[in-house]
C-alpha cells in the first residue's frame, strides 16, 4: 500500500534525516560537583534538560529541544551520520525491509474519499476483487470520507497484524455500486526492482530503485527469468539509486564477478580493514554486463560500479556517481528512535575511496554539488569533470580509473533536454501528470478493458486532445498559460507512461520511457557492436 509515486528527474541530495535523543534523565540529587568532575560530556547535557523540564518558567517539549541539539552535533560530523526519530524509524524500517503488512492498494485521496489506483498484483484486495477506481469509504464501520486524511492516518487503519480481516465499504464509481469487501491483511511487497525485460533478443534490461533486505532475491529471480528468455547480456539500470545495504549490494556483485576476485574493503577509524570477494556463486560471470548510472547514484549503486570497473568487469556508463564512499551502522537508541552514524569508509578494489570531500557544518555546500555540476557543464561535457592526478589508479588490464569523488563512467552519456528542463521538472515535482491521468481513467475505464499491457506499449497512442487537456490542467491550477508545443511529443510519451503505470505497474511505465532514454540507446548501440566485458 503507497500513494502514487511521483516521478522527479533529477533528485539532489540523498541523506535520511533528522535529530536524536541523547542518553536518560539524571537524578537531581547527584551534586554540582559530581556533575564537572565525574561524569562525562552526555551527563552534562543530560542535566540541561532536565533542568529545562523541572525548573524553566514555561512548560517546553524537551523532545523538540534535544531533537536540534543532537542535529547540531552531527551536522559537526559527516553529512550522511543520521538521526531516525521514532515516528518515522518503522516507516523506513520497512522500505529497507521489503515488505509491511497490509491489504495492498496503491491510492490517491481524491475530493477527501480514499481512491484506489491500482491493487498490487497477486495481494489480498486483488484476491478480494477490489478494482481501480475503486473508493473506500468506511471501514471496520468507521466513516473514512468527507475529510482530509494524511497518509500516516490512512495506512494506519488499513494496515494490522498479519492474518488479521479489515471490512471495507467500497462505491464502485463504474457501476454506481457499493460493495462489502473483507480482506485478509498480509505481507505487502515494497518492490526495489522497478523494471525487469527485454531489450533486445540477447540484451535483459533490469533497474533497482534501492538496496532493501530483500532486493537480492528480487533481482536475481529477475535475472533468472531474464535468462530463460535467452539474456546473454545485461544493462543494470542504477540511475537515481541512493544506496542501502551494503551486503546486498555485495551479493548483486557476487553474480558478476569470479570466485576470489576482491568486491570491496572497508577502513575503520583505527584502521582495522576488512575485504569482501567474490564466491563461486555467481549465474552471469561470462556474459557482458553494462551498468548505467548518473549523478544521483551513491552508495551501494557506487560499490558495484566500483568493483565492477576495477575488476575489468563490463562497461559503466552514464555520468559521474554521486561520491559517497562512507558507511553507516544503524543503532537503537531505547527510545524507539536510532542513529545511523558512520563507522568506516569503503575502497573499491584498486584501492581508491570514491568519497567526495566534505567540511563538517557545511552539508548545504555539501548537498548542493549538484548545482555545482549543472552550472559548470559537468552533466553535459565529460571534459569538464575535474579529476585529481594524484587519486590517480590502474585495474588489472591498465585502465586508468580515479578516486576522491564517485565513479566516472567508461563512456560518457551528457544529461538529456527533458531532465535538464524546468518546467518538465516542475510539473513532474507536483505530481501533475499522475493527478491529470487518474482524473482521465476516472473518467471512463472501459476502453481499457481487456487490453494488454504489450498491446498497449505496442499500440495506445496519445492523443493531441489529450496533451491540450493537460496543458489546460495545468494551467489552470498554476493560473498561468502553460504550453507544450516545443515539447509536444516528449509530454505524450509521459502521459503514456503515466497510463502505463496506473493500468499495468511501474515495468510498464520504464518500458514506454526507456524507448527513447539516451543511455539505453548507447548500450544497444554498444551490444551490435560487439562492446562490453
Amino acid at each position: 500500500m503507497k500513494q502514487s509515486r511521483k516521478y522527479i528527474p533529477l533528485i539532489v541530495g540523498i541523506a535520511i534525516a533528522m535529530g536524536v535523543f541523547i542518553g536518560s534523565k539524571l537524578n537531581f540529587k547527584d551534586t554540582s560537583d559530581r556533575l564537572f568532575t565525574s561524569n562525562s560530556k552526555k551527563d552534562k547535557l543530560n542535566r540541561l534538560i532536565d533542568y529545562i523540564d523541572y525548573e524553566y518558567v514555561d512548560h517546553v517539549n524537551t523532545d523538540s529541544i534535544v531533537d536540534v541539539t543532537v542535529n547540531g552535533i552531527l551536522d559537526n560530523l559527516d553529512p550522511h551520520s543520521t538521526y531516525i526519530p521514532k515516528n518515522a524509524l518503522q516507516r523506513i524500517t520497512e522500505n529497507m525491509k521489503g515488505d509491511f503488512v497490509g491489504i495492498g492498494v496503491s491510492f490517491y485521496t481524491y475530493h477527501d474519499t480514499i481512491t484506489v489506483i491500482r491493487p498490487v498484483e497477486g495481494g489480498p484486495s486483488a484476491k478480494a476483487g477490489i478494482k481501480g477506481g475503486d473508493r473506500i469509504i468506511m471501514v471496520d464501520g468507521d466513516a473514512v470520507f468527507g475529510r482530509s486524511w494524511s497518509n500516516d492516518a490512512i495506512m494506519a487503519k488499513l494496515k494490522g497484524e498479519k492474518g488479521t480481516k479489515v471490512n471495507l465499504k467500497v462505491y464502485r464509481k463504474a457501476t454506481g455500486e457499493l460493495l462489502d469487501f473483507s480482506v485478509k491483511r498480509s505481507d505487502i511487497p515494497i518492490k526495489s526492482v522497478d523494471a525487469a525485460y527485454m531489450l533486445t533478443p540477447e540484451l535483459g534490461y533490469i533497474k533497482i530503485n534501492r538496496f532493501a533486505e530483500s532486493t537480492y532475491k528480487e533481482f536475481k529471480t529477475a535475472l533468472d527469468r531474464l535468462q530463460e528468455k535467452g539474456a546473454t547480456k545485461l544493462a543494470l539500470d542504477l540511475r537515481d539509486n541512493p544506496g542501502g545495504f551494503l551486503g546486498i549490494a555485495e551479493q548483486i556483485v557476487d553474480e558478476f564477478l569470479e570466485a576470489d576476485k576482491l568486491i570491496l574493503f572497508t577502513k575503520n577509524k583505527s584502521g582495522k580493514i576488512e575485504k569482501s570477494y567474490a564466491t563461486h556463486r555467481g549465474d552471469f560471470e561470462e556474459g557482458d554486463v553494462f551498468v548505467l548510472i548518473n549523478e544521483n547514484s551513491a552508495s551501494a549503486s557506487e560499490i558495484i560500479a566500483g568493483a565492477l570497473q576495477d575488476n575489468d568487469r563490463g562497461t559503466i556508463v552514464g555520468r559521474r556517481s554521486y561520491g559517497k564512499g562512507l558507511v553507516q551502522r544503524e543503532m537503537a537508541l531505547g527510545d524507539g528512535s536510532a542513529v545511523r552514524l558512520t563507522v568506516s569508509r569503503y575502497y573499491t578494489p584498486t584501492g581508491r575511496s570514491i568519497q567526495r570531500p566534505y567540511e563538517a557544518g557545511k552539508n548545504e555546500d555539501y548537498y548542493n554539488d549538484y548545482y555545482k555540476r549543472l552550472s559548470n557543464d559537468e552533466l553535459v561535457d565529460e571534459s569538464h569533470i575535474e579529476v585529481a592526478d594524484s587519486l590517480r589508479f590502474t585495474t588489472p588490464k591498465g585502465k586508468v580509473v580515479y578516486g576522491g569523488g564517485g565513479i566516472i563512467p567508461d563512456i560518457f552519456v551528457p544529461l538529456d533536454s527533458k531532465s535538464n528542463n524546468e518546467t518538465f521538472s516542475y510539473i513532474q515535482n507536483r505530481g501533475y501528470i499522475n493527478y491529470f491521468v487518474f482524473e482521465e481513467l476516472d473518467k471512463n475505464r472501459m476502453p481499457f478493458d481487456g487490453i494488454t499491457k504489450n498491446d498497449f506499449i505496442r499500440n495506445f497512442e496519445v492523443s493531441d486532445d489529450i496533451v491540450v487537456r493537460f496543458q489546460d490542467y495545468v494551467s489552470e491550477r498554476e493560473q498561468v498559460r502553460i504550453t507544450f508545443v516545443a515539447y509536444h511529443a516528449e509530454m505524450k510519451q509521459f502521459i503514456k507512461a503515466a497510463l502505463a503505470e496506473q493500468l499495468y505497474g511501474r515495468n510498464a511505465y520504464e518500458e514506454i520511457m526507456n524507448a527513447t532514454d539516451d543511455m539505453i540507446e548507447e548500450v544497444i548501440k554498444m551490444t551490435k557492436d560487439g562492446a562490453g566485458g
